[in-house]
């Protein structure tokens, strides 16, 4: 029996490397034709290019989120390449750590822009597709364990992923009509090179080892001391996409091997 997302068009933002690149590549085994778009239009077009090497169908397309023409233009490719998407999945992001007090205005606005603003802009853009004529769609928010929970020196990125909640949550309202559910996905740390920058990062502000930084810091709160992987989260969100229903809309589901318990 073939998944039920077989044959839909998905969307994944941020998908030239890391989380994304893993969900776009399961969201293909699956059957579903995915759009990796990417700031990194290049990374976005050999991504694209691995999977269908392995028989799947995908596009890259350059998208910066945080631009509203580039947002729009962007769907309206995919939508003409592919078809009127069925599944966003919101995951571009990025991380600066500093103190609040040496926390740049300009890094605050960049994170903000990039996560919140690039949520909003690419579901702005994707909901007319999902409404008309009552086709109905999934929406799925690359939260974070930081959408609960708070850690020194990321402010801006802990105050992101909180609002992703407000925003899934009246998606999940508002577009229930229409058939669109809405949920977000909240991974503990994930070894991305994202999360190797952070390390020494961490390590210099908190005053510890990088070894201390991984043990204590990134992994002191989970039950086994080992990272999530890129497969856990792409797993989940696979299993999001499929549910048959809306008995799970609005929510935030999280993957972090018990780091935050709900």
């Amino acid at each position: 029996m073939g998944s039920s997302i077989e044959g839909k068009v998905a969307v994944v933002t941020g998908a030239a490397s890391g989380i994304g690149k893993a969900i776009a590549t399961m969201l293909a085994q699956a059957g579903a034709k995915v759009a990796i778009a990417d700031l990194n239009e290049a990374g976005a077009q050999v991504a694209a290019g691995e999977i269908a090497a392995t028989g799947g169908t995908a596009i890259g397309v350059a998208m910066d989120v945080t631009d509203e023409a580039a947002v729009n233009s962007g769907i309206e490719e995919i939508r003409a390449e592919l078809g009127p998407v069925d599944i966003l999945v919101s995951n571009a992001g990025i991380q600066i750590v500093n103190p609040i007090e040496q926390f740049a205005y300009a890094d605050w606005k960049k994170m903000l822009a990039i996560h919140l603003d690039g949520a909003f802009l690419t579901t702005k853009a994707v909901l007319p597709q999902m409404y008309a004529n009552g086709r109905g769609g999934i929406v799925i928010y690359m939260g974070s364990v930081h959408s609960h929970l708070a850690s020194p020196l990321k402010s801006a990125y802990v105050t992101a992923k909180h609002g992703l909640l407000g925003l899934a949550r009246t998606l999940a309202k508002e577009g229930a009509k229409h058939g669109v559910v809405s949920n977000v996905v909240c991974p503990g740390f994930v070894r991305t090179p994202l999360v190797e920058k952070q390390i020494p990062e961490q390590a210099k502000e908190l005053g510890l080892s990088e070894e201390d930084v991984v043990k204590k810091v990134m992994l002191g709160g989970t039950v086994d001391g080992i990272f999530t992987t890129l497969e856990d989260v792409a797993q989940t969100v696979k299993f999001l996409c499929e549910f048959p229903s809306a008995a799970l809309t609005g929510q935030s589901i999280t993957v972090s091997h018990g780091w935050h318990m709900q």
